[in-house]
């Protein structure tokens, strides 16, 4: 899965880079897409524009951050490229219909799915990596303003989809 590497001087450091990060890669990449194989997709695309970029940004403050950055970034800019809406099925898969006593992980990954690209990104950063309203801007290149309003009109939908009870229990004490 990590792209093909040629023989230069810091070829080694990404390839031990991309082999240590790839699993909270690829978990971040399937909590946003909800999907393992466009989660394959992402991933690899990022780890390819990194590869790409690597001279350049091993020196980053926060490598981490800013590969997750990338990583964001890609997933809420495939919604605008007209492959990512080729679904290689002779019919488009069934949808399963949110029903009150499903697993409640299924029906939040399905409300999730159903939210705007960049509210999902907000979401996932602050309530499933926990991480900052500054933090989140950052990495996502917007105002800290911007990652508030996010966040309410992303949980002002789940509330619509899921049911204010869920929503209140799944972002207590934040």
């Amino acid at each position: 899965m990590t792209a093909p590497v040629q023989g230069g001087m810091g070829d080694h450091d990404y390839v031990e880079y991309v082999t240590a990060r790839l699993p909270a890669l690829h978990r971040l990449a399937y909590v946003l897409s909800g999907d393992a194989h466009r989660a394959d997709d992402l991933v690899q695309q990022t780890i390819t524009t990194l590869y790409v970029k690597w001279s350049r940004v091993r020196q980053a403050d926060n490598l981490d951050r800013y590969v997750r950055s990338m990583l964001v970034n890609t997933f809420i800019d495939q919604r605008r490229l007209a492959w990512s809406r080729v679904r290689l099925f002779a019919e488009p898969p069934e949808r399963v219909a949110y029903e009150p006593d499903q697993d409640e992980r299924t029906a939040v990954r399905q409300a999730l799915a159903r939210v705007p690209r960049r509210q999902q990104a907000v979401l996932v950063l602050r309530f499933f990596y926990d991480l900052p309203v500054a933090e989140v801007a950052e990495i996502l290149g917007v105002s800290v303003g911007t990652v508030k309003s996010q966040t309410a009109h992303g949980l002002t939908a789940l509330r619509r989809l899921l049911g204010e009870q869920t929503v209140a229990a799944l972002t207590k004490e934040r």
